[in-house]
């Protein structure tokens, strides 16, 4: 079997390497230097470049599998994928830990007035009238119910928060107090302080909320963005946040990233804003690498139908 890895794996080669010694491995810096002869013969595909589209794979006539280092796989040719009968694994949890911490960074950093401290500090003055809340006894509702928002209801719980959850069906998940079906979406707002949107960007989700939805938030709303950017349009975002249809904003994703210097968003006041962040972590190599070494015993083993993380191309995750 050939593994071509279109990324650097840092010491995750020498760990592969040595676990799979029957494996040929090939390491990669960027698709743009990999060898077309070897391409054409790799078996698995690592990679999360853009890159990687139709006429690239068509370059890999052997691909049975393509190992995503990412979450997101939108940007994959995915019917193709599908059509060639590839199989497609991402790295859905491996971001959950360090995201779980940015939304309650977030929330902290809202709730307990450190913007406003630190203007104080950079004036010089020692604000002590200054009356932060608790989250203790509020309700924080995911848009979006899968590893990550399971991992935030953990800490969500530590602080005696109420959790809901929204998925499809409204069917259950670990650690939510209730869960409602995406279409019962705007009957649910009302019970939440904070509204945190986890959700991948697929056909169903792209402008998924509306202007309606933000209308039937509470104006003492939270909301959170560190699911896709395409789920809400920028002018409807701004719209809700100029009209305190809610009162605040953390944003990671944008609908257009890199987030234009001309955006709107820039000058509210009600807006904090990161640059696509909150996944990023030293770990997350080794913690993708975890996935793919499941899944090349499993495929030594013969076992292609058990794989780790598997995508439902047509679903789109």
């Amino acid at each position: 079997m050939k593994v071509v890895t279109l990324m650097r794996l840092r010491d995750q080669e020498e760990r592969l390497k040595e676990t799979f010694p029957n494996i040929e491995f090939t390491f990669y810096k960027h698709p743009d230097v990999a060898d077309e002869k070897v391409l054409e013969k790799a078996d698995v595909l690592v990679s999360y470049h853009t890159e990687v589209n139709e006429t690239f794979l068509d370059k890999c006539k052997n691909i049975k599998l393509i190992a995503w280092f990412a979450t997101g796989v939108n940007q994959l040719p995915l019917e193709y994928i599908r059509d060639r009968n590839i199989k497609l694994t991402n790295a859905r949890g491996v971001h959950a830990i360090q995201i779980a911490e940015f939304i309650f960074a977030y929330i902290l950093n809202d709730i307990k007035v450190f913007k406003q401290s630190y203007e104080s500090q950079k004036r010089k003055e020692f604000n002590h009238k200054l009356n932060p809340e608790s989250i203790n006894d509020k309700t924080i509702l995911f848009i979006g119910t899968g590893k990550i928002p399971q991992r935030t209801a953990e800490v969500a719980k530590a602080f005696n928060m109420k959790v809901i959850g929204i998925n499809t069906t409204g069917h259950e998940a670990p650690g939510f107090d209730e869960v409602y079906s995406i279409e019962e979406r705007r009957q649910v707002y009302k019970k939440a302080d904070f509204v945190v949107n986890v959700l991948p960007e697929t056909e169903d989700t792209i402008h998924l909320l509306k202007t309606e939805d933000f209308k039937q938030m509470k104006d003492s709303t939270h909301f959170i963005n560190v699911g896709r950017g395409s789920v809400v349009s920028e002018a409807v975002l701004i719209e809700a946040l100029e009209n305190k249809e809610i009162r605040y904003a953390s944003l990671d994703v944008f609908e257009e990233e890199p987030l234009s210097s001309t955006s709107q968003l820039y000058d509210l006041d009600n807006v904090f804003i990161t640059a696509h962040i909150t996944g990023n972590d030293k770990n997350n190599i080794k913690r993708s690498t975890d996935i793919l070494v499941k899944n090349l015993n499993l495929i030594n083993n013969e076992d292609v139908e058990g794989l780790f993380n598997e995508v439902k191309s047509k679903a789109g995750y």
